[in-house]
């Protein structure tokens, strides 16, 4: 850990307290309560997009992974992560281990009512997305391209995209509002490009 120049110290002291206070039993317990809420979002979300890796029995373990390979050419996931901001969640992991899927780890923690709300999140993107393939919304100009939707561009004086801002920003009656501070950035660039911005 000392060798890693952005490695943080305190992850082996958090994870080997996490499984002290739980001990054997409580390890299990929250174990089988992942694996369930996994497989409850697997189940929900199957009829509308491909889950990968399910057992011979068609469940998932702790984790799902939701493939959007069939939708790369006209929509892409890291745009679907970003539009999930809309809809008040933190993107899940993006493109790992598989390219054009997101990994979804709803772990023990997450209440029934916060899975529900993320289920209906991405059906709701689901219907984007078939409006997208089926040439309803435009390729390049829709919900999903245009993701996160900034405060600043839901207030500004000007509106000239092609849908309503309810549906920018506000796209369910329940959405739990994060507002992003900053738009579209290049991926890429900021993967490879490490920048620290430190308040004055």
């Amino acid at each position: 850990m000392a060798a890693a120049p952005y490695g943080s110290a305190y992850l082996l002291p958090i994870t080997y307290g996490y499984l002290l206070m739980l001990g054997g039993e409580g390890l299990t317990e929250v174990t089988k309560h992942a694996i369930l809420n996994a497989n409850y979002l697997r189940a929900r979300l199957q009829k509308y997009y491909k889950i990968l890796y399910t057992n011979k029995n068609g469940m998932c373990g702790h984790e799902m992974i939701v493939d959007f390979n069939e939708f790369s050419l006209k929509v892409g996931v890291g745009d679907i992560a970003k539009r999930l901001m809309d809809y008040g969640f933190h993107a899940p992991t993006v493109a790992f281990p598989v390219h054009n899927t997101l990994m979804v780890e709803p772990t023990e923690s997450e209440p029934l009512s916060e899975m529900d709300r993320f289920c209906d999140a991405m059906i709701a993107i689901r219907q984007e997305i078939d409006d997208i393939m089926t040439g309803k919304s435009d390729e390049h100009n829709n919900p999903i391209a245009n993701a996160p939707h900034t405060m600043q561009v839901v207030c500004a004086d000007e509106w000239n995209l092609p849908y309503s801002r309810q549906k920018a920003a506000f796209p369910q009656p329940h959405c739990e509002k994060y507002w992003p501070t900053i738009s579209k950035i290049d991926d890429a660039y900021g993967d490879r490009n490490l920048q620290a911005v430190w308040a004055e």
